[in-house]
């Protein structure tokens, strides 16, 4: 019988996380080992991509219903979970008033899952020798799954996030490996969590490489060429990735005398303020909002420079796509900047500032010569799907 492995996730919506499940899923040697994938809602644009080698298992209403309205609950009957979610919000507005921190809190989603975990049933009757829990909070596969190993995924920088400690300390350290996607969101995870850096180590994301480059080939007619410079950016609109501060950076670049449209591909809760700063900056004809595109790849082709302006990260896979695609990238100082490209050589990392973050962007635009550079060097970047991989099989080792 060959070695089990069950994988936890959340959903398969338009995500770097997503898609680097997507090239997990489609580096697995399934000659040599059995998958489930068990996903909490059947839902996503990348749901028609997911390998079909993979078993996948059956939506269960209790995990399915955390991401829908409270009142839904009600009229689903599921009492439970809505107590459960009530809880939750009530302990994470607490925390969050008892701990100003500046910081993006986490607290919400962490109890949310937490106080509802007494009302999730058990995801599936095997024991597997492997349990993945891809995207935290990790509380339902140390709980509800039966494994002779579990590990779980880091993929951001914990150094950034405002957390209760006391509680996550208790569900991360149930786990025997924990897996930070890069060295530097590892490090940040240890220097969060000292006691468990021992299981600590790095497992780098893994992209699907045929889907990207096969996708990219298809047509768009968002960006025009009219002659200026097309920027463009990909991500959540939510703090983390700093969209906010895109039209004060495209208005000082403009101000600068460079001709430039800036295309923001995303969607999420942070729109509003974007377009607030759009207005106030005056960039309505040169930061475009394209929002949720199924395909982004087509757009990262036709950008003349891709640009991830993060606060924090914990290794941007957008990036590392649009190094695939041998576009040549600017990324600002974030914590786990330094993972994630060699600075001059396969991208350029810059000031995090919005005065910063222009003359830094300014300056490559301005040097062609430093940008074709660039885009060869990442052509010659090595792929490291089957080191990563190897990895993974060896988190079943005693």
């Amino acid at each position: 019988m060959k070695p089990s492995i069950l994988i936890f996730s959340q959903a398969m919506e338009l995500g770097g996380v997503e898609r680097s499940l997507l090239g997990l899923l489609d580096s697995i040697d399934y000659d040599r080992y059995d998958v489930d994938l068990f996903l909490m809602r059947h839902s996503g644009a990348l749901m028609p991509y997911l390998n079909p080698k993979a078993n996948l298992l059956p939506e269960i209403p209790q995990y399915a219903s955390l991401a829908v309205p409270m009142i839904s609950l009600i009229k689903r009957g599921q009492f439970r979970v809505l107590f459960g979610r009530l809880q939750g919000k009530l302990a994470a507005q607490r925390f969050d008033k008892q701990h100003p921190s500046g910081k993006s809190s986490v607290a919400a989603l962490t109890y949310s899952h937490k106080y509802t975990l007494r009302s999730m049933p058990q995801i599936s009757d095997k024991t597997y020798n492997l349990a993945i829990s891809f995207l935290t909070p990790h509380y339902f596969v140390r709980e509800r799954v039966s494994a002779r190993k579990y590990a779980a995924w880091i993929h951001t920088d914990y150094t950034a996030l405002s957390l209760d400690r006391t509680a996550e300390l208790a569900m991360w350290g149930r786990y025997d490996a924990i897996c930070g996607v890069s060295e530097q969101a590892s490090k940040g995870f240890q220097a969060t969590f000292p006691e468990l850096a021992d299981k600590v180590q790095t497992i780098e994301n893994i992209l699907p490489k045929k889907l990207i480059c096969k996708q990219a080939e298809e047509s768009q007619t968002d960006m025009p060429s009219d002659g200026s410079t097309a920027l463009l950016s990909i991500g959540r609109f939510c703090d983390a990735k700093n969209f906010d501060n895109v039209p004060d950076i495209c208005r000082r670049l403009a101000a600068d005398g460079l001709d430039v449209t800036w295309y923001l591909i995303g969607y999420g809760g942070y729109e509003p303020l974007i377009r607030q700063k759009i207005a106030e900056a005056g960039m309505q004809d040169r930061v475009i909002i394209l929002g949720k595109k199924d395909n982004p790849y087509p757009y990262m082709r036709a950008c003349d420079l891709y640009v991830q302006p993060s606060r924090y990260e914990g290794k941007a896979v957008t990036v590392r796509e649009a190094q695939l695609l041998s576009k040549p990238v600017v990324i600002t100082n974030y914590a786990t900047s330094g993972s994630q490209l060699e600075d001059g050589v396969d991208g350029v990392i810059v000031p995090m500032d919005n005065a910063g973050c222009s003359a830094g962007i300014a300056a490559l635009l301005r040097d062609p010569t430093r940008m074709q550079r660039l885009s060869e060097n990442c052509k010659k970047r090595e792929d490291t799907s089957s080191t990563e991989i190897e990895k993974i099989y060896a988190l079943m080792e005693d």
